[in-house]
């Protein structure tokens, strides 16, 4: 067994043990039920954690987390996650978190094959397609890079809009609200990119379903 491993299962213990000294019933409360109002949309990436970012505490936070936060109307892993969420638990809020620095979109700005992963990143490919000319008039190639993190983040919110999840619950009067964010790795703190969806009269009528 390697030190790691070890030392995972060691601060285990230690997570526990701290919490239940601050709340006796801290497990027992959480092994309750969940309702949490957030439901996070995230990167991979393994220092982009939701909790630690958002200051909450275990159970008002529903995590789902793909490479380069994506959301693409054919993934039922996704769309599993989302459905639940909005339908089930009853979220208020969902959240699309990608961040500065993200390999993926770094990734699908090159013409490297790196493997399977190909073929999911081509969904940021087609975000550069759509916004070639603002991309292209960026000389500098690091602004460029965290551009491309900021737009895929707007695109991949208007595709929850574009969801017949998230517009059915809107048809039924549902709360729910949609956002975009990009975490700075150098700085800890969020940008709000200012995309938000609580209805569909902001898409395209092309996308507004009837039910």
């Amino acid at each position: 067994m390697d030190n790691f491993y070890k030392k995972i299962l060691d601060n285990n213990k230690e997570w526990v043990e701290s919490n239940l000294a601050k709340d006796p019933n801290y497990f027992k409360d959480l092994s309750s039920g969940q309702n949490p109002p957030l439901l996070w949309i995230g990167c991979s990436d393994s220092r982009v954690p939701a909790n630690e970012i958002t200051g909450t505490r275990s159970g008002e936070v529903f995590v789902h987390r793909n490479i380069a936060n994506l959301v693409v109307h054919t993934d039922i892993n996704m769309l599993s996650v989302l459905d639940y969420a909005v339908n089930a638990l009853k979220v208020k809020h969902v959240l699309v978190c990608g961040h500065y620095g993200c390999g993926g979109v770094k990734a699908a700005m090159g013409n490297d094959s790196i493997g399977i992963i190909d073929n999911w990143i081509r969904n940021i490919k087609d975000v550069y397609r759509v916004n070639k000319d603002e991309l292209n008039e960026i000389e500098n190639e690091n602004d460029k890079f965290n551009r491309l993190v900021e737009l895929n983040v707007k695109e991949q919110v208007f595709n929850l809009a574009k969801t017949s999840i998230v517009q059915n619950a809107w048809n039924n009067g549902q709360e729910l609200y949609l956002h975009g964010w990009v975490y700075g790795l150098n700085s800890g703190y969020v940008t709000d990119l200012n995309v938000n969806f609580s209805c569909n009269k902001d898409l395209d009528s092309m996308f507004k379903l009837n039910f």
